[in-house]
């Protein structure tokens, strides 16, 4: 039997809806049915690495750990990463396709949809409910004859939507009626709710607002969402976490925001840790005198190794490296640490330059991507980081970059790189790095290291976000829609 469908869609980017969508997979799953999310095709450059090996965005993941289920690309067929203003790495269920400009894919983008509907019929024959996401907004009326993620996909998975809107970034009135409006009749009778989001303050308020929406569209508000104070890995470029920082802590973390960074949700773990303030910085003058700098990942290490050069932060990483700060690498960031990086397949554009000169390994691009997941003891690591040895870590590689066959971890003095993406989620490793930390300055620190397990804690927010919704939301409506589906007029 096929699975009910729900999809949810924004009136723009970043209007709530990975989040609306786990809320509702944690609901879902609460009350006893099997659920998987769904999202044909996302554009992220936080990217995750599953049991088997393949790639896919870290939005279903966070989806797919609140269903209770293991990730499978099939919750995310396609997966698009720029490497620039006008092109992407194209992933066709987790293998990559190669890249293609944005005129190149567009024109070719419908020959996908089997591929998409494979995955979703696999789903559709597993779980009770898929929960489908949607992408940007319904009405880029520039995109819509080959639409393949909003209501084009609504239409293949014969899905009945919930359009949500942020009224945090203001006109959401405005946003949902203007994006309805500008649907087509067919698509518009798809549209079974709509959901006012991200609303600080007091609901009653709104009440003339809704009432006037609901007139204007025909179309029932089926919640307001408040603005929720839940930690959930996000992968938006538009990420609040990039201006905050946690105030009073005695270790300032320095994490470098490159242009092209991806994988933040390397370093969640160490935002949430209460000794460690975590900051991004992208000028030499914000750099001032950390007390550890990380350099991320980066879809395209050597375009953001010159953005640093240029930029004057690789001087003034050099400088605190010569004074005895410690630095990590992770990945595209451990690369760019070395000695030089060379692109003979063009992978990056080709050509070779000079690395930092911080660790000592050498970089070749290549067109075949690294794609594995670790679960194991830190090497015998030399120099400041020696304390890291031994210690369990788990995460996964992702990366087109080979620096030799034992260079999983490399340090050398104060410096440290890595290709293992979640290498500081382990509390041990934490641990431990804070203690290295706390003894290189000389600092204190009376707290409690934490010791939660990080999936408990995932599972303690992702229970937060369903207690949140549960009171915000029509449910009962919710689930009839979901009961109902499309009629046969409507599909």
């Amino acid at each position: 039997m096929a699975a009910k469908t729900i999809m949810i869609q924004g009136t723009m980017s970043n209007a709530g809806k990975s989040v609306l969508t786990a809320g509702l997979c944690r609901i879902f799953r609460q009350d006893g049915y099997t659920v998987a999310p769904f999202k044909s095709q996302n554009m992220a450059l936080n990217s995750f690495i599953t049991r088997e090996g393949l790639e896919m965005g870290r939005a279903q993941v966070m989806q797919a750990e609140a269903a209770g289920i293991e990730p499978t690309v099939d919750m995310n067929p396609i997966l698009l990463k720029p490497t620039s203003d006008m092109g992407s790495q194209v992933i066709v269920q987790g293998e990559v396709q190669g890249c293609q400009s944005a005129r190149a894919y567009f024109a070719q983008k419908r020959a996908l949809v089997p591929r998409i509907m494979d995955s979703f019929n696999r789903l559709s024959s597993q779980y009770d409910i898929i929960v489908i996401e949607g992408a940007g907004s319904p009405a880029e009326i520039n995109l819509k004859a080959d639409d393949i993620v909003n209501m084009g996909m609504a239409r293949l998975a014969q899905a009945p939507v919930l359009l949500a809107g942020d009224i945090d970034r203001g006109g959401v009135f405005a946003s949902l009626y203007g994006t309805v409006a500008l649907l087509e009749p067919e698509e518009r009778a798809m549209v079974k709710g709509t959901i006012i989001n991200k609303f600080r303050g007091d609901v009653e308020i709104l009440r003339p607002g809704l009432t006037m929406l609901e007139e204007l569209t025909q179309i029932p508000v089926l919640g307001v969402v408040p603005w929720l104070e839940v930690d959930l890995d996000d992968e938006d470029s538009l990420s609040q976490r990039f201006s905050a920082r946690r105030e009073g802590a005695v270790l300032d973390v320095a994490v470098i925001h490159l242009p092209r960074i991806s994988n933040f949700t390397d370093f969640h773990a160490l935002e949430r840790h209460p000794a460690m303030g975590v900051r991004y910085v992208d000028r030499p003058h914000q750099l001032g005198s950390p007390h550890l700098v990380i350099l991320p990942g980066t879809k395209n290490t050597m375009a953001d190794l010159a953005w640093l050069r240029q930029s004057g932060l690789e001087t003034a990483i050099l400088k605190l490296a010569a004074g005895g700060v410690p630095v990590v690498g992770i990945c595209g960031g451990y690369q760019m640490l070395g000695r030089t990086l060379s692109d003979p397949e063009g992978v990056e554009g080709g050509g070779r330059m000079a690395g930092m000169g911080l660790l000592p390994v050498d970089t070749r691009f290549r067109s075949g991507k690294t794609r594995t997941r670790y679960c194991g003891p830190v090497p015998t690591l030399e120099g400041l980081f020696a304390p890291l040895s031994g210690c369990p870590a788990e995460g996964y590689e992702i990366h087109m970059g080979d620096s030799g066959e034992q260079a999983l971890f490399t340090a050398c003095g104060p410096v440290v790189g890595t290709y293992l993406h979640g290498v500081f989620d382990r509390p041990e490793v934490q641990q431990r790095l804070t203690q290295l930390l706390l003894g290189r300055w000389g600092l204190e620190w009376a707290g409690e290291q934490p010791a939660e397990d990080p999936m408990a804690y995932k599972n303690r927010q992702y229970d937060l976000l369903a207690r949140h919704l549960r009171r915000s939301l029509d449910l009962e409506r919710i689930y009839q829609i979901l009961d109902h589906g499309l009629s046969d007029r409507e599909k």
